[in-house]
């Protein structure tokens, strides 16, 4: 059964509006940064490598624990740390859209722990998967594996749209990236706090681009 629940939370159709974010790759496409195959491959692997391996799923793993001491002043500054992390106003509002609309899923579904943030702070995608992926016993590794799963699945969607990409690449790019996949996730099971930290000024940027960029198929 905990498998099919981190199916269910990693499906395209949970309605957290990811689909409607690009993560700076508009823009990028906009720049003339990507325009084939290969610099799409380039883009969302070094998002990956530089920015999910070393912030999202190191905190996810700390979420993990947090959620199952049920450590609330832990939780609260482990999710203050990954918004701190949000470079431009896009990334923030992205994070705190899809992290709301989460809460108010799982809050609904009748889970036990979003009532934390029912004051009006804003709360982490981050914080309300780890949330998820305890309460539902899904293994730490298998829901990391499947949070980062999710994100580069919505980052190739993007790409076919933008670039624009045929569907055969789209499930070629997936193909390719998703065999780094478990490395990746071991990698940042293993990270020191003190390495925690995302490093990508361009996509910082971007973001900031993307808010005043003149025509745009996704959300600012």
């Amino acid at each position: 059964m905990a498998y099919m629940r981190l199916m269910q939370l990693t499906s395209p159709s949970l309605p957290v509006g990811a689909f409607a974010y690009s993560q700076g790759l508009e823009s990028a496409v906009e720049m003339g940064l990507l325009k084939d195959y290969q610099s799409a491959v380039q883009w969302i692997r070094s998002i990956m490598h530089s920015g999910l391996s070393r912030l999202e799923v190191p905190m996810f793993f700390r979420l993990y624990q947090a959620w199952q001491q049920d450590d609330k002043e832990q939780l609260r500054l482990l999710n203050e740390q990954l918004f701190a992390q949000r470079e431009a106003a896009e990334l923030f509002a992205e994070d705190s859209h899809m992290g709301v609309a989460l809460s108010r899923l799982l809050r609904d579904l009748g889970m036990v722990g979003t009532e934390y943030w029912e004051r009006g702070e804003a709360v982490s995608f981050t914080t309300m998967f780890a949330l998820a992926s305890v309460r539902w016993d899904i293994q730490a590794t298998q829901a990391a594996t499947g949070l980062v799963w999710s994100w580069m699945e919505n980052q190739v969607a993007a790409a076919i749209k933008l670039v624009p990409l045929g569907q055969t690449d789209g499930q070629r790019l997936m193909g390719e990236l998703l065999q780094e996949i478990p490395a990746l996730v071991e990698h940042s099971a293993n990270i020191t706090d003190e390495a925690i930290g995302s490093g990508l000024p361009m996509l910082a940027i971007l973001s900031a681009q993307h808010e005043t960029q003149y025509s745009r198929l996704f959300r600012s």
